[in-house]
């Protein structure tokens, strides 16, 4: 489960301005990827042996502060991934950091799928959700939690206070699909 990420100079592409342009290489259980940074450097900027530009390198220090912002967003991610014990790939990790996704919180969600059924007039379809709604405000409180949060424990405590409440087992079933649905 080792993971590397380094910024290379990809010295075997060269650009109009005969410079050649800076990639992130993200390696994992030996498969790479690479992502341009945006940049280029003449390859006799660069020391190839350091991966680092040459101490005579104009613009310098805003290329290494750069590539530093880079590579600690690359770190954090991969650190994060590593906290919460989730698999991931070399793709998976730049597909996080590139195209970070806005989290929302189960609230919203159900909220904007009641408001997307009542839209369409699927009003039986609208209330089931809205009853799932209810129920899980009502089973914790508030709904301000995220998908990630709710694990298997968290759904077996749910599902016991269904049952304690009296619910059949094929509304506790509707409920649990209602919450995978959305």
């Amino acid at each position: 489960m080792n993971v590397t990420v380094n910024v290379i100079c990809y010295k075997s592409k060269v650009l109009k301005n005969s410079e050649s342009p800076l990639m992130i290489r993200v390696c994992k259980d030996r498969k790479r990827k690479y992502i341009s940074i945006g940049l280029s450097i003449n390859p006799a900027h660069w020391d190839f042996a350091k991966n680092a530009p040459k101490p005579k390198c104009p613009n310098r220090e805003a290329l290494t502060t750069l590539i530093a912002q880079k590579l600690q967003a690359y770190s954090e991610q991969i650190m994060e991934f590593k906290a919460m014990d989730r698999d991931f790939t070399a793709t998976s990790l730049v597909e996080k950091v590139c195209k970070p996704s806005n989290l929302k919180t189960v609230g919203d969600v159900f909220t904007e799928q009641m408001q997307a059924l009542r839209d369409a007039q699927r009003l039986s379809y609208m209330f089931s959700i809205r009853q799932t709604y209810n129920s899980l405000l009502e089973f914790n409180r508030h709904l301000n939690l995220y998908f990630v949060d709710i694990d298997v424990p968290w759904l077996k405590k749910y599902e016991t206070w269904l049952r304690k409440h009296g619910l059949s087992a094929n509304t506790i079933k509707g409920r649990f699909v209602d919450i995978r649905t959305i």
